[in-house]
């Protein structure tokens, strides 16, 4: 047939060997049936003389593929260029296009180079991804599997079970030393703290810095008294302070309130003091509470019941927490709900008046533990309004607390003089109490007080001084009236009550507008820790008898110690040297050692008399000079302990982690003869009893007694 005529049948083209280049896609399969070709540059275009177009082939349609999804149609597009290959098109671009500028972009036979679209949008795979963030998170985890696979493929990583659990198990002590190593280098309380020179010398006592909290000053100004500061002469000629205690707890704590409650807070030698007492004049105005927070279901029956047999609870609207906001919980309900009884007795010294002092409300629902007083004015026709207290306090329930004691040193507290400041160390005063003349912020009945910048502002407790705090300590803290009102109001404090609560507090105090006039009064000779704790801060059962011994020891080294500081005129210069360690030991515990009863200690009795500081019962050991039976009928009545006084010795007991450690500080603080048997028979009652050299004191001294002598001299 002639060539003529053959142009109008379907011809195939002869198609070109095809050498595949770098732009081949071999990961776009869209099918078996689509073959992929190279991609021809669109730069140059056929001349008019080219050859005739050539057929298009078109593929099948395959089961289920949408035919409008192909890019062939039955009549070809005139606008194309004519190629010699076939072209067959993917599924990726729909060729419903009504131009050719609409469809040579997304054509395969077309370079993927374009002059439209941003570099972001060309030369793309279907397996990359669509922005560089994900590109460099993808990163980030690629390498950390890299590692990983490396870490894992080390010859020295375990792969066999046995070797994977002592690696586990050596991990796990390496985890425990460190973390208690780094425990140890940020624990403040690495040494048992030198008590003796607390109970002995007043810059100790009340420090002004950390420095001060363990040096003493030499050469020492003047000569050391070695008798009694307190309690004052006149201290019941003053009008009794009003206290609320708070005692914070929680739910499940029932056992421990209930031993509260049938000691400390109602027994008479804890609100009437030692001896014959005051008749509970001077706590007839304390009033004993426990906090708790929002108790859970399995305990809310049960609070409730005890809350209607007792009348001493009060749940906060906060969940149960130690240093999330319970204490600031606490301040805040206590501006509001706080009442104690009034005055009911008349005192020599009128009472002072405060702007607080005509606040009043009917008298509440009393508590088996309240005063005797309270109840009795309860029983009148017209019983008194109560009124808001002098101080609020806040107590740990691990504490065993003197009710009587600390009402004295809160009232003392309150009628001193206001000291200037209590930053500067020029400031401490060896004697601050002056009780010849009426204090300069006490108000008489003919000129009521009604400005509140003249209220007291104090701040009482145990000081805690180190190089990063001073606070005091949470087992036992009491703010003044106007302090406790002031926290309540100030909206800064609200955002200073997650943490330590007592470190807050101190926080609060700093915080104050009138922080310079707040009286931080410091008490650390008759709050320790109990002696079976074990902290630095645990000693013997105290009593004024003992501390005066241990006055006549620091001062007799105060006489001897050598001044080691002059200058260069050869005159002394007054400085600080450190506190030595004899004034931290103790006749009962030990730093750091688990305390147990003497090897010869039989009874309970025993038992508790030898966790007295300075017993003779304390110092029984093997060889020593004492036997049990002879230290027992030695020992001191509650009478000599005391120094025939009502109050004077232990506030607070604390760190009572076990209810047998309670009930040891209950027998030590609140049972006792007055007079024991050797006393009632002696002609010289009160005379000190003969003492043996201490701990402390057996470092420098050689002992001059046999146990024959000792004995023979305590039987005379």
């Amino acid at each position: 047939m002639p060539p003529s005529s053959n142009f109008l049948l379907p011809q195939t083209p002869q198609l070109p060997t095809v050498t595949l280049s770098d732009d081949y896609d071999n990961g776009d399969t869209d099918s078996d049936d689509t073959m992929r070709m190279p991609l021809p540059s669109t730069s140059s275009r056929p001349s008019p003389t080219q050859s005739p177009r050539p057929t298009f082939l078109f593929l099948p349609s395959s089961p289920g593929r949408n035919s409008a999804n192909s890019t062939a149609n039955s009549t070809p597009n005139v606008s194309r260029s004519t190629s010699p290959l076939p072209q067959y098109f993917t599924l990726a671009h729909s060729s419903s296009c009504s131009s050719e500028t609409e469809s040579e972009p997304s054509s395969p036979l077309l370079s993927r180079r374009t002059s439209s679209g941003t570099w972001r949008q060309q030369d793309r795979r279907w397996w990359e991804f669509s922005n560089r963030r994900r590109r460099r998170e993808g990163r980030f985890l690629r390498i950390l599997k890299k590692w990983m696979r490396r870490i894992v493929r080390h010859p020295l990583v375990p792969k066999h079970p046995i070797t994977i659990i002592l690696t586990l198990v050596v991990l796990s002590a390496f985890a425990t030393f460190l973390t208690l190593l780094l425990i140890y280098i940020f624990n403040p309380d690495k040494e048992p703290l030198p008590w003796r020179g607390y109970c002995s010398i007043p810059s100790m006592a009340s420090p002004t810095d950390h420095i001060m909290s363990s040096t003493y000053p030499s050469p020492f100004p003047g000569p050391l008294s070695t008798e009694r500061t307190f309690p004052p002469d006149n201290l019941d000629t003053l009008p009794p302070a009003g206290i609320f205690i708070g005692v914070f707890s929680i739910d499940s704590a029932f056992e421990r309130r209930s031993l509260i409650r049938s000691t400390w807070a109602s027994h008479d030698t804890s609100r009437n003091g030692a001896g014959d007492g005051d008749d509970g004049v001077g706590t007839s105005r304390t009033v004993i509470r426990f906090i708790l927070g929002q108790p859970g279901r399995d305990w809310e029956k049960q609070i409730h019941l005890e809350m209607e047999m007792y009348h001493d609870i009060v749940i906060l609207p906060v969940g149960e927490n130690m240093n999330s906001g319970k204490s600031y919980a606490f301040f805040s309900w206590a501006s509001l709900n706080a009442w104690i009884p009034p005055i009911y007795f008349d005192t020599p010294i009128p009472p002072p008046r405060y702007s607080y002092s005509n606040l009043t409300t009917p008298p509440p629902p009393l508590a088996p533990h309240d005063s005797f007083h309270a109840w009795r004015d309860r029983a009148t026709l017209r019983p008194k309004s109560w009124v808001r207290p002098d101080y609020v306090v806040k107590v740990d329930d691990d504490s065993f607390v003197m009710v009587a004691e600390l009402e004295a040193r809160l009232r003392v507290a309150l009628h001193e003089k206001k000291s200037q400041s209590h930053h500067s160390r020029e400031e401490v005063s060896w004697n601050t109490t002056d009780f010849t003349s009426r204090p300069a912020f006490v108000y008489t009945s003919e000129s009521p007080g009604t400005d509140p910048l003249e209220d007291p502002m104090i701040y009482w407790g145990y000081l805690v001084t180190n190089r990063l705090h001073r606070f005091m300590a949470g087992e036992l803290y009491a703010l003044s009236w106007n302090l406790v009102d002031w926290v309540a109001r100030d909206p800064a404090v609200k955002g200073m009550v997650k943490g330590a609560e007592d470190k807050q507090t101190a926080k609060w105090m700093t915080s104050h507008p009138r922080a310079s006039e707040i009286q931080w009064k410091s008490e650390r000779c008759w709050i320790y820790d109990h002696p079976r704790s074990g902290t630095v801060y645990a000693h013997g059962f105290l009593f004024p008898s003992e501390v005066t011994r241990v006055r006549r020891d620091v001062a007799a080294y105060l006489e001897t110690a050598p001044v080691e500081k002059t200058t260069e005129t050869g005159t002394e210069d007054p400085g600080y040297l450190p506190a030595p360690t004899q004034w931290a030991q103790s006749s009962v515990s030990t730093f750091g050692v688990r305390y147990s009863y003497p090897v010869s200690v039989q009874t309970t009795q025993h038992g508790v008399e030898a966790m007295v500081e300075g017993s003779d019962m304390s110092m029984i050991h093997t060889g020593g000079p004492f036997l049990s039976d002879s230290a027992w009928k030695h020992r001191e009545g509650r009478a000599t302990r005391y120094e025939h006084q009502r109050v004077g010795g232990t506030v607070v007991v604390h760190f009572i982690k076990k209810n047998m450690w309670f009930l040891e500080a209950a027998l030590a603080m609140l049972d006792g003869e007055e007079y024991t048997e050797a006393e009632k028979f002696s002609t010289e009652p009160e005379q000190v009893p003969f003492r043996p050299p201490t701990k402390s004191q057996s470092t420098h001294l050689k002992p001059t007694h046999t146990n024959s002598d000792l004995e023979q001299h305590n039987h005379s």
